[in-house]
């Protein structure tokens, strides 16, 4: 399984970018996604760029791979990680909240 990693860019030079990641620089391909800027965020695949990301999607995705990261550690705390996730009841898509209601409705 490969996991995406938001990058952000420092810095680019032809295909080539220079990205951090927890500290380190990285050099990440752009063939992918062509031309980007200092600042902008990278969803990074094996040292290759395959999406440019919304400042608000990479810390989504940095959020959930900390959650990650607690769970496989067995330090994870439900109200610290993912927190807005935690605060709402999960919603059932159209669908199965039809057939879920229409269930109910003949018991």
């Amino acid at each position: 399984m490969c996991l995406g990693i938001p990058m952000q860019v420092e810095s680019c030079q032809a295909q080539l970018a220079q990205c951090h990641y927890r500290g380190e620089l990285q050099t990440v391909d752009l063939s992918l996604v062509g031309p980007v800027a200092a600042g902008d965020w990278l969803l990074v695949f094996s040292d290759a760029a395959r999406e440019i990301l919304a400042p608000q999607q990479a810390r989504d995705i940095l959020e959930a791979l900390e959650a990650l990261e607690a769970v496989m550690n067995g330090h994870y705390d439900p109200a610290h990680y993912l927190v807005e996730l935690n605060q709402r009841e999960p919603q059932l898509p159209p669908h199965l909240q039809a057939q879920f209601d229409q269930q109910r409705t003949l018991e």
